[in-house]
């Protein structure tokens, strides 16, 4: 069972963080369910939590978003359903409306989506989904909030004839105000309104001329207000029909909440799960504010976050576009406690309510600012006593509220307890305080609890050195100008920089000086030590980022040399393609050239086709006395050469043999039946010619000035005839 103390959520500030979750929130509801949000104790409803908010976080990142949740509240219009002979306002049951229609549009997105949000999806389906509500309701009232005409017969018959009535006072005010008017008996402004109707303005000398009820009069008494005789009939007869329409309306409204009244449990089921998913909408939407994700979960007590955000301090930098220092701790069996060193204002306490608050923030089902490949276990109980801690109530000190916090976590601390404690052992003398945390210290060890502590004691140094699962940390500082760097630092005790810090303060050399010979040396040897330590390790890790920063730079620069490689070797290849073939056809053109010469001379048309033969024929036999052994030999010995020349690139080559071995292992498409009329050409050539006659495996090809006959063999079909 899982139980985190109150005092431990205030001192992490874990109720500032609700504040920021809620102000996401877009319903009263969901803002007042953020707000009491607490660690959750049931294992599975934590991991439903989780992967819920996980899943929505994820809907911001695709095409499909989940549709809008927004609602307001029904906790009133539920109170009064219950309340017998009671009806709803037009107003209430267009939220009940909506509030229905909006979950519908959700559970129905849901089951579509299924696949994308699966929790979700899960989650929508212990509501029901039913448009009986909405068709209702909206049969009755309109968009507005008005009941409709059409409500029932008798209201169109009602509105019908006070349209009527409405017209027939106008025309007759109208008739009436033309008459009094060209009488004379009227006033400059001639007319106003008295308790929302018109009347005429009279002036008062006439007023006994005009025919009518006497509505008042103006503050001289100039002028008497009148509404005519026949307009106050129909008046009258409007303020009757406006009664039954009243009446009417309150029966069609009666009529439809008892409608509803047994839907009620099902109304209740939709204000909550909306609520709960502007819940889960909050949680999500702070999350992708910190950008922080779901870490791996595991169930034997390992707890390793890398780059670790303090969410509080991440959101208050980036309004000030300050950085914000990540932590990477780890915690398991073999080092279950840390010790935390080093000098004052160097991030120790932020460090110690990282880890607090994250830790906390994830057994509330929140997300948390950390790398993706964070690995985190849950811990039955998180205890913490951090920051001031004076009680003026109790009347206690700081160091007397320290061994009361102590006994309580004396009592509570076990294997799945992980406590935090900054400035562990002060408030009392240093050497009396130092030895009691040191106990206090060795009990947690030895009830294999989890748990981080900051100390400027050398005793728990020591002690951290000496216990096998526990392990000493300093946060780091520059060598040079002392300041703090913000990382932490595993496996080594941290320095205070006492006398270093003083002397950077302004503190003259002379009294930094006097106040070290009054402690003793071997204290000073020992923290001189740690501190060179320190300086050694900030060098080495220097040292270290300027190598890796080296090796890329190599890296990038091997990159380039090798591209730059390909790109020549497929140039040479294409240039030597280019050569041979240049030389091929130089060749055959200074043949060519030399049978033109002795067509030229003797004009013999049958020599110059027989030479021509001659040269296909010989042109043909050298391809084919080119065996199939002695391509693999020249294939080979490319090869090799090819190897030589390029070492470095020696995977594209593989990768290009296998293709050419798997173009050769092709099977040949069978080869067309040629056909008299068919048009073609000579392989390798590009003379196009018809077949005029086909003997015996021979074709006589007329290529227009000339024919000539030619093996089938040697021909490919161009066009069909």
């Amino acid at each position: 069972m899982i139980n985190i103390h109150k005092k431990t959520l205030e001192d992490i500030e874990f109720n500032t963080v609700l504040d920021q979750v809620a102000e996401h929130s877009i319903t009263s509801l969901g803002k007042a369910q953020v707000l009491a949000i607490e660690p959750i104790s049931n294992p599975n409803s934590l991991e439903e939590s989780l992967l819920l908010t996980n899943e929505y976080l994820a809907s911001f990142a695709n095409d499909n978003r989940i549709p809008n949740h927004g609602f307001e509240p029904i906790s009133h219009e539920i109170k009064l359903l219950n309340i017998e002979n009671s009806f709803l306002e037009t107003q209430s049951f267009r939220k009940i409306s909506n509030i229905s229609e909006s979950s519908n549009n959700l559970i129905k997105f849901l089951e579509k989506f299924k696949d994308y949000y699966p929790n979700l999806f899960e989650f929508s389906q212990s509501v029901e989904a039913t448009k009986v509500i909405i068709t209702e309701i909206d049969a009755i009232i309109d968009k507005y909030g008005d009941v409709k005409d059409r409500a029932s017969d008798t209201l169109y018959q009602l509105r019908r004839a006070a349209n009527n009535i409405k017209g027939k006072i106008n025309q007759s005010f109208n008739v009436a105000l033309t008459t009094s008017n060209a009488s004379d008996y009227l006033d400059e402004i001639k007319e106003s309104v008295v308790d929302n109707r018109r009347v005429l303005a009279v002036k008062s000398m006439h007023r006994r001329k005009v025919k009518g009820t006497i509505m008042g009069s103006s503050k001289t008494g100039s002028i008497v207000y009148i509404e005519p005789e026949a307009t106050f009939r129909y008046t009258r007869e409007l303020q009757n029909l406006e009664y039954d329409m009243k009446e009417e309306i309150e029966r069609i409204l009666k009529q439809l909440t008892n409608f509803l009244r047994p839907f009620i449990e099902l109304l209740k089921d939709y204000q909550t799960f909306l609520t709960r998913i502007d819940t889960i909408y909050s949680k999500a939407k702070y999350a992708n504010s910190i950008n922080a994700v779901l870490p791996e979960r595991n169930q034997h007590m390992e707890l390793s976050l890398i780059d670790a955000f303090h969410p509080l301090l991440l959101v208050s930098n980036k309004k000030q576009n300050q950085k914000t220092y990540p932590q990477s701790i780890r915690l398991d069996e073999e080092n279950r406690i840390i010790v935390i060193s080093g000098p004052n204002a160097g991030g120790k306490s932020i460090t110690l309510k990282t880890v607090g608050l994250l830790q906390v923030m994830l057994q509330s089902g929140l997300l948390i600012p950390v790398h993706e490949r964070s690995n985190v276990c849950f811990f039955e109980r998180i205890l913490t006593d951090i920051g001031d801690n004076q009680s003026i109530e109790n009347h206690l000190s700081t160091y007397s509220y320290r061994l009361k916090q102590m006994n309580y976590f004396l009592k509570k601390c076990n294997d799945k307890t992980l406590f935090l404690i900054d400035e562990f052992g002060t408030g009392s003398d240093p050497e009396l305080g130092g030895a009691l945390a040191e106990t206090f210290l060795e009990e947690f060890y030895h009830r294999n609890a989890y748990g981080i502590i900051t100390t400027h004691y050398s005793n728990l140094k020591v002690l951290a050195n000496e216990l096998p699962a526990m392990l000493n940390a300093n946060m780091m500082f520059d060598e040079k100008s002392l300041e703090p760097i913000y990382k932490l630092a595993l496996g080594q005790a941290g320095s205070s920089f006492t006398f270093e810090v003083a002397q950077k303060n302004g503190i003259p050399f002379s009294l930094v000086n006097r106040a070290k010979k009054k402690i003793e040396r071997g204290k000073v040897r020992f923290d001189a030590t740690i501190a060179k330590l320190q300086k050694e390790r900030s060098k080495l890790e220097k040292t270290e980022q300027s190598l890796k920063e080296n090796e890329r730079k190599k890296q990038i620069e091997a990159d380039k040399l090798e591209e730059t490689n390909i790109k020549i070797q497929k140039k040479l290849e294409s240039y030597q393609e280019l050569y041979d073939s240049n030389q091929r056809l130089i060749y055959l053109g200074q043949k060519f050239n030399d049978i033109a010469d002795k067509f030229f001379n003797n004009k013999r048309k049958r020599d110059l086709m027989d030479e021509l033969f001659k040269l296909v024929q010989v042109e043909n036999s050298k391809r084919e006395k080119v065996s199939a052994k002695q391509r693999q030999a020249q294939k080979a010995k490319e090869t090799i050469v090819k190897l030589e020349a390029e070492q470095k690139v020696e995977v594209i080559r593989k990768n290009k043999k296998e293709a050419k071995i798997k173009l050769a292992n092709k099977p040949e498409p069978p080869k067309p039946v040629l056909k008299v009329g068919d048009r073609v050409r000579m392989h390798d050539g590009k003379a196009v010619g018809s077949i005029d006659i086909i003997e015996k495996n021979k074709a006589t090809v007329n290529y227009g000035i000339f024919t000539t006959n030619v093996n089938l063999d040697l021909l490919e079909l161009v066009e069909r005839n």
